[in-house]
């Protein structure tokens, strides 16, 4: 729990420092002041809106008892099991089976599923998906990866903006268009790797700590055999708002070919289902 805070710490002044670095590299003195600005702006949006910004990406919106009394009352008696806050509902529109956790604590948590993944799971199926975001809320996982989120969005957004304000290419006036274009390049990049970092050890722990709490490992084995397909068939597409917050899902919401398989933030379902399965003492 500690440790995720103080990687937190260190994720928003690692961005602190790339922005004071790029505001002088671009504008000498003058970039220096404004980049002390947006570096304030930035942390402070990353740390008190992160939530938002992932429930916004997704087009979640709040539900209740009444609209979704099944999900309602799993996520309430999980919540009790495990002498916890109950976190708000959210559901997004979205087709595609998936799902995930975000917020600063356990208090301010919220768990956010799409449309597609209450048309294909059973009860069984659901708890376990549900016990698994509860375990990133529990462990403390979702301010880290929430944040990252946050940051990965805005470093995106900036390397777009670096085209437009990059310079005429003079030595003296900034990096020029060519260093502009290589920020473009670089603020993906380096968004991906920010979600690579905190995601893949994650996924494992959640998988455990949410089976531990319903007791049953084979039934979020089998949620996530049947999000994995629905994922492949219905993969979401690539855009920067879903990209920046595709590592808090419970599974790769696109296609995972080509370059997007190196940035890949989930490990494989195979490999978290044969886990599951030796937790319940399964053998084929």
């Amino acid at each position: 729990m500690h440790n995720n805070g103080l990687r937190t710490a260190v994720l928003l002044g690692a961005l602190t420092a790339a922005i004071l670095a790029v505001g002088a590299w671009v504008g000498g003195g003058r970039g220096m002041q404004l980049a002390v600005f947006v570096a304030l702006v930035t942390n402070g949006i990353a740390y008190f809106f992160s939530d938002r910004i992932a429930l916004s990406a997704m087009r979640a919106r709040p539900v209740g008892e009444v609209e979704q009394p099944a999900l309602y009352r799993v996520v309430r008696e999980l919540s009790n099991e495990a002498r916890q806050p109950m976190p708000r509902l959210y559901i997004s529109p979205t087709v595609q089976p998936n799902a995930f956790a975000t917020g600063r604590n356990p208090r301010r948590a919220s768990i956010c599923v799409t449309y597609g993944l209450l048309q294909i799971l059973d009860e069984r199926e659901l708890r376990g998906v549900v016990a698994h975001e509860l375990s990133h809320v529990y462990n403390r996982d979702i301010l880290l990866s929430s944040v990252a989120a946050a940051l990965a969005t805005m470093i995106t957004y900036c390397s777009y903006v670096a085209v437009f304000f990059g310079g005429s290419g003079d030595d003296d006036e900034g990096p020029g268009f060519l260093g502009a274009l290589l920020m473009m390049f670089l603020g993906p990049v380096a968004a991906g790797v920010i979600q690579m970092a905190i995601s893949r050890s994650r996924e494992f722990q959640a998988d455990e700590s949410g089976a531990r709490l319903t007791g049953d490992p084979l039934g979020l084995a089998s949620a996530l055999r049947k999000i994995e397909m629905g994922a492949r068939r219905l993969p979401l597409p690539e855009q920067s708002r879903l990209t920046s917050a595709s590592h808090l899902m419970i599974a790769n919401p696109f296609r995972g070919t080509g370059v997007g398989r190196l940035f890949a933030t989930h490990p494989s379902t195979a490999a978290r289902v044969a886990r599951l399965e030796r937790m319940a003492g399964y053998r084929r």
